[in-house]
């Protein structure tokens, strides 16, 4: 499975439009090479160089139950489905914004053989217990940023 972005490359520089500096949209993502007996799909995008200014992983976009037939997320568009919540204490998407110096943002899917019986708010930590033993691929797209 790939995942894909017109927005930058992977391991490029994320542009300003899609951070707290700019218009603070999402990116435009694709799923590609996608196995054929998916249920549904959980996106995820975090910061793990958060852990050294804020003491922890800071999570910037979770979402699940994203249907199975989903190849391409919009510009500045949630993708259907149950939005979890993230480190900003929001549902939804929120853009890169490091306090310090350039920091790595992964944005993974997972491709899964079930629908998640979570509810709208639920935290990464649950949704990633929730997928284990269930993910029959996944794919990682991971972009810079740094404050100008």
């Amino acid at each position: 499975m790939k995942l894909t972005s017109t927005a930058f490359e992977n391991e490029g520089d994320i542009p300003n439009k899609y951070t707290c500096q700019g218009e603070d949209i999402s990116p435009e993502l694709m799923i590609s090479d996608v196995p054929s007996n998916v249920k549904s799909f959980v996106l995820i995008m975090d910061d793990p160089d958060a852990i050294k200014p804020v003491g922890r992983v800071w999570d910037h976009w979770v979402v699940f139950n994203i249907p199975a037939d989903v190849k391409e997320i919009k510009e500045g568009k949630e993708p259907n489905g149950i939005k979890g919540m993230t480190s900003f204490g929001k549902l939804g998407y929120g853009g890169p914004c490091p306090p310090d110096t350039k920091h790595r943002y992964y944005f993974r899917v997972y491709a899964l053989d079930v629908m998640l019986e979570l509810n709208e708010g639920a935290t990464k930590d649950k949704v990633l217990d929730a997928i284990e033993g269930h993910v029959l691929a996944q794919a990682e797209l991971m972009g810079r940023y740094e404050k100008i």
